[in-house]
């Protein structure tokens, strides 16, 4: 069995998952926030600490279950900086902090123009929702702190980090590692053209800040079916006895938008982009190599780094924030409950039917303007959705008659991010392969 933690900014759980990827144990959790010293809200890294090492000793300790590996998924764009005693210098501080204007333009004086770094790091800029501009901060206005960090990690190798300081044989530090998609995820500090870290990382001496960078063990499917055997560390792999974690393998966790790609990946050879909805919707295409472009950039398209270190093109609107602000509206106006769109089909004929239906045709306009910047070029000829939407049977009727030559699937898989996580560390605690309905897929027929 695999154990599982996933952090979101709202919900953390905690799973565990047998030979046959179902999940056999759950738990979820929704830990208070507290502030930084501006007043600003960010997570309360004490008790997301205490909540992953109760969770992890609970699990464990529990006889039901043969732990044979543990992984963890979290939210990007978020540090932790630990001094060489392996102690958190600073908060965790929230991604959307205001980042300061005139640093903002100190950087871009110094290394060039927003449009230029954009276009080489593969992402737009967004401040502090770039993490590599919070070490540049840190480094600007609170140079003290930022000589003591040893590391600075992102959350998701935080947490790993945190398994092997409580379970290894050695200093903690000797675990600390960076990850490609943590790293390769609008930080400003890879450079996709050069595939190294950005010149500005090197010239800020930002990049001896970061442990040694590793990417996932299981890089393709042949790797996902043949179990490896690990001696101390094997690519990212770290085995760990210990009296109180009898366990042989931890992963080194993972960003949660590349972890809810791994299953597809995982189980689809032929070509495919999907569309992961919720308040952003986010088409990922890991088949598409061209290059970011200018005019791509201007339209929200990025790109991030997936499991394996290969770019995926990537492209985003706000759909799922302007759906839930239009249904108010339309629900005010015609005095009925905000969740009247779930009696609606694409055959309802009815006022309010129709004034459904006049937005939806807006908002899918805007999904296939954004899902062809991430199409490109590439050999693509299906389109997975999954999230809320792929629920919406008006959403889904109207994109699939926006690319009459695609096949369009409304796909379902339980636990996405956390069972991707899982299958990048299935080498480790599972002979069997993954399972063949790992995904349930509706094709959608105009």
């Amino acid at each position: 069995m695999v154990l599982l933690l996933d952090i979101g900014k709202t919900n953390k759980k905690c799973f565990v998952f047998d030979e046959d990827y179902r999940v056999v144990f759950e738990k979820t959790t929704q830990l208070p926030e507290t502030v930084d010293e501006d007043g600003e809200p960010c997570e309360d890294l004490d008790l997301l600490k205490n909540w992953v090492r109760d969770s992890v000793r609970e699990v464990l300790a529990d006889q039901r279950f043969h732990i044979r590996a543990v992984n963890a998924t979290a939210y990007g764009a978020s540090f932790v900086h630990l001094d060489a005693d392996g102690k958190a210098l600073t908060p965790l501080y929230n991604y959307l902090k205001p980042f300061p204007e005139n640093l903002k333009k100190r950087f871009f004086d110094t290394y060039g123009s927003a449009e230029k770094i954009a276009l080489e790091t593969a992402s737009p800029v967004l401040g502090n929702l770039n993490s590599g501009l919070q070490l540049y901060w840190l480094k600007h206005q609170k140079p003290l702190i930022f000589n003591q960090i040893k590391w600075s990690l992102h959350l998701p190798q935080y947490i790993a980090y945190l398994l092997y300081a409580w379970a290894g044989p050695k200093s903690a530090h000797a675990y600390a590692v960076s990850e490609m998609t943590s790293i390769g995820c609008h930080t400003l500090l890879w450079n996709f053209q050069k595939n190294d870290y950005h010149d500005w990382v090197k010239a800020e001496e930002i990049v001896g800040k970061f442990p040694p960078l590793v990417r996932s063990v299981a890089t393709s499917r042949g790797d996902l079916e043949s179990p490896r055997d690990g001696t101390s560390i094997h690519h990212s792999s770290f085995i760990i006895h210990h009296s109180s974690f009898i366990t042989p393998h931890f992963g080194i966790g993972l960003h949660d938008s590349s972890a809810a790609l791994i299953p597809y990946l995982a189980c689809f050879e032929e070509p495919f982009v999907l569309i992961s909805t919720g308040t952003w919707c986010i088409t990922l295409n890991p088949f598409n190599d061209e290059p970011l472009t200018p005019e791509e950039l201007a339209q929200d398209c990025l790109c991030y780094l997936s499991y394996e270190g290969k770019p995926v093109k990537a492209a985003r609107y706000f759909g799922g924030h302007e759906h839930e602000q239009a249904v108010k509206n339309i629900a005010a106006q015609f005095g009925t409950l905000e969740d009247f769109y779930k009696n609606i089909s694409i055959t309802t004929r009815s006022p309010l039917a129709a004034a459904y239906f006049d937005f939806m045709r807006q908002l899918v306009e805007k999904q296939v303007i954004s899902t062809r910047l991430a199409l490109g070029n590439s050999p693509v000829r299906r389109i997975f959705v999954d999230g809320g939407f792929s629920k919406n049977e008006v959403y889904m009727t109207l994109l699939a008659r926006s690319f009459p030559e695609m096949d369009v699937y409304a796909a379902e898989v339980a636990q996405a991010t956390a069972i991707g996580a899982a299958i990048a560390v299935h080498p480790f605690w599972n002979e069997k392969r993954i399972p063949d309905n790992l995904i349930a897929l509706k094709q959608i027929r105009v």
